[in-house]
């Protein structure tokens, strides 16, 4: 199997996780892709994922040229808002926008989710989700908004898009499936701490403390 079929394979089974998880919420809406060269994605090529195949796949250079398969006009908008994300960050492996429910609480109410819950440090977030500026999906203004936050903030691994949804991205398919399932339980969990006086900081030094945990425990294991 080539590089081409395996990722279409295991964006399938991420985009099946995300419908099971309530991740795409009523209609299925989302968009995924996954890196394959320094150039190129594959990118799911139509709204809904609900019955995502083989064949509902085009392949992009991160220039916007799509090589092979077609494209849905409703998706070529958003080719940028993916392809911006890799050209800035060379470690980026995947891509997922969703309509996730309670981050996308946070994106309608265009507010920043923060990093108070230790498992989305554990995905490397070390900044609060930060609101992407309203406009137009896939424009030029809405795309700019998305870079210069991939660009400028290295400790953010997802944005909100305000009055939208949620984009998130990591290393893997795997890596960017449970950082948007963390994402949205973090959400979910700050609004109910909110009904019993809000959320409370993490301390500084928990950063710091959390990756050295996790650095010494990989050194055990291994």
């Amino acid at each position: 199997m080539d590089q081409v079929q395996q990722k279409k394979r295991e964006l399938m089974e991420a985009a099946h996780k995300l419908k099971e998880a309530g991740l795409l919420f009523r209609g299925y809406h989302a968009n995924l892709s996954a890196r394959i060269s320094e150039d190129t994605m594959i990118l799911t090529s139509g709204g809904s994922v609900e019955h995502l195949d083989e064949n509902g796949f085009a392949l992009i250079r991160l220039d916007g040229q799509v090589i092979e398969g077609d494209i849905a006009p409703v998706m070529a908008e958003i080719i940028q808002m993916h392809a911006g994300v890799y050209r800035e960050r060379p470690s980026v492996g995947c891509v997922i926008h969703t309509h996730a429910p309670h981050a996308t609480s946070f994106a309608v109410a265009q507010q920043p989710i923060p990093v108070v819950y230790e498992p989305l440090v554990r995905f490397g977030v070390t900044e609060d989700i930060p609101v992407v500026p309203w406009a137009p999906r896939g424009s030029d203004a809405s795309v700019k908004g998305i870079v210069q936050i991939v660009k400028e903030r290295p400790g953010v691994w997802a944005v909100l898009l305000a009055n939208h949804g949620v984009l998130a991205f990591s290393r893997t398919i795997t890596e960017t499936v449970q950082l948007l399932a963390t994402l949205d339980e973090a959400a979910e969990i700050v609004l109910n701490a909110r009904m019993l006086g809000g959320e409370k900081r993490l301390p500084d030094q928990a950063f710091t403390q959390i990756q050295e945990r996790m650095r010494e425990f990989a050194e055990v294991k291994r």
